[in-house]
């Protein structure tokens, strides 16, 4: 069932645990982080990025999107969490990372998300307020959830850069959520976007403990999201340079400190990079295993775009050959075939392993089940 994020969150702080939150660019995708949290009965978050929307909607140079290009990738992702979750068993939600604007909001919520991020964190706090509240009203309105952003990550993905950190102030971030009405707010607390998150990289949990006890201090409700949060398995990179690949400084997040992080406040993880380095890794290995498949006529291209791009491992990269797979699902042969289950499994190996690392297993009855009518009806009681 598709549920607003926030009913899945305010399970992850009533019980806690911390809820991964995983990206996807392409159909398989999304019917793989679907599966594997239906096997472990945990809740489910699936994200699609707003240049992924992008990418979705037909744009292979995603990084030149337009308005359009996501506004059909939007409903693209959604029509694939649809049919792989509406019947499901488990509480889906479909969110938005990194909305660059009020548009990009808008284009996810009237394609099927029901929950957005608005990254304001690059403006002036009264900017970001201004633009977070101004998606806040229309969203909630809807019964969608909002996410906000407050301190600036170092780090690349998509269009997020920033060459360095910015720690988030405790007392800024209540000020934010109660000006805001936010359901969520990712920090800055050491967390990084990439694959490269320093050597050692250490997180201070103590951000998030302080604005956690201040806003229980001030009777307030909200949760607290890791942006740049992904381990980086140096298993995976080693398999990727034994096949050739070229990446290097590449060092993700110790996971016993996001584990610790689940505990201290933090009620979202999100996750991107692993599963690009799993899924990566598993079209390497599928070429080198079965060198025929290199000339095949539909999937030989990837093979080439590999080989092309030995220090790249974001499959977007490589899987511009089959973008009718990607965007609709459609599947016209077994070379395709085998493309997309050593996708799947890529996906299913890392988000696998980190549901059960962060503690949402088995969660799925704990998640208050609300539709998006309810929920709205909930906001507008309650003012927000």
């Amino acid at each position: 069932m598709l549920v607003p994020m926030r009913a899945i969150l305010d399970a992850a702080d009533k019980n806690d645990y911390a809820q991964g939150a995983f990206n996807v660019n392409a159909v398989c995708q999304a019917k793989a982080v679907i599966n594997v949290h239906e096997m472990f009965r945990s809740p489910a978050i699936l994200q699609g990025a707003d240049l992924a929307n992008g990418f979705m909607g037909g744009r292979t140079d995603f990084a030149n999107a337009t308005l359009e290009d996501k506004k059909a990738g939007a409903k693209n992702i959604a029509a694939a969490v649809k049919k792989y979750g509406t019947d499901s068993r488990i509480p889906i939600a479909l969110h938005l990372d990194h909305g660059r604007n009020m548009d990009s909001c808008i284009a996810a919520i009237e394609g099927g998300y029901t929950s957005v991020m608005i990254d304001g964190s690059s403006l002036p706090f009264d900017e970001n307020v201004e633009l977070t509240r101004e998606v806040v009203k229309y969203a909630h309105e809807r019964g969608v959830t909002v996410e906000g952003e407050l301190g600036v990550l170092a780090g690349v993905e998509d269009h997020v850069f920033a060459a360095n950190s910015t720690y988030t102030n405790p007392l800024s971030a209540i000020e934010f959520f109660r000006k805001t009405k936010v359901d969520a707010l990712a920090i800055s607390y050491g967390t990084m976007h990439g694959a490269n998150k320093g050597k050692n990289a250490v997180i201070r949990k103590e951000i998030a403990i302080a604005i956690k006890e201040c806003m229980r201090h001030e009777g307030m409700e909200g949760y607290l999201v890791s942006h740049g949060s992904s381990t980086v398995p140096r298993y995976i990179v080693d398999e990727i340079n034994a096949l050739g690949g070229e990446i290097t400084n590449a060092y993700g997040i110790d996971a016993n400190q996001l584990i610790e992080a689940g505990h201290c406040g933090i009620n979202k993880i999100n996750v991107d990079t692993d599963i690009r380095l799993a899924v990566t890794r598993n079209m390497k290995e599928l070429f080198a295993r079965d060198a025929a498949l290199r000339n095949s006529a539909s999937v030989g291209a990837i093979y080439e775009l590999l080989e092309k791009n030995k220090s790249a491992f974001d499959p977007r990269v490589f899987i511009t050959p089959i973008m009718d797979t990607v965007m609709y699902g459609n599947v016209p042969d077994e070379d395709v075939a085998r493309i997309c289950q050593c996708i799947e499994d890529g996906v299913k190996e890392v988000v696998g392993t980190l549901i059960v690392k962060f503690g949402s297993y088995g969660k799925a009855p704990k998640v208050e089940l609300a539709t998006l009518d309810e929920m709205a009806e909930r906001y507008k009681k309650a003012g927000i």
